[in-house]
């Protein structure tokens, strides 16, 4: 890829995907640090956010599919039998929306762990997007 002028919708999944992977990575490293340092409290509140991040990132995904198809096929009517409607996405992602909030709550005055395990777990999702936009970035200039 040589630019932005090259960046196509696979190359945006594949960026989302590569940020939820290194989301579960980061987990997976994080949870038995945080549950030896803090315990089992603090590391179930780090893997509740970084799930809610993690969540978050494979809705935009399905959401950001769901789009760009939509816009393809306004683009050539050929394919509009094959289109799948928007609602469901969009119904899904409201759900998922909800339930992280109750997740949230539950999480919070249940688990009495370390509140910024939590929001580590939240902020992972961002991270990982910020550690791809540098990468693409990087290939872009190099």
């Amino acid at each position: 890829m040589n630019g932005l002028t090259d960046f196509t919708d696979e190359d945006a999944r594949r960026t989302i995907r590569s940020a939820i992977r290194m989301v579960a990575v980061a987990t997976a490293l994080g949870v038995p640090l945080l549950w030896w340092k803090l315990g089992w409290r603090s590391a179930a509140l780090l893997a509740i956010g970084a799930l809610i991040s993690g969540s978050g990132l494979y809705e935009w995904l399905r959401l950001m599919s769901a789009l760009m198809v939509g816009m393809a096929v306004a683009e050539a009517d050929s394919n509009a039998a094959r289109v799948k409607p928007l609602a469901p996405v969009l119904i899904g992602f409201f759900l998922r929306l909800g339930g992280a909030v109750i997740a949230l709550y539950v999480s919070l005055n249940y688990l009495h762990g370390s509140v910024f395990a939590l929001a580590a777990g939240l902020a992972l999702g961002a991270a990982a997007l910020l550690v791809e936009a540098l990468r693409l970035v990087q290939s872009w200039t190099v």
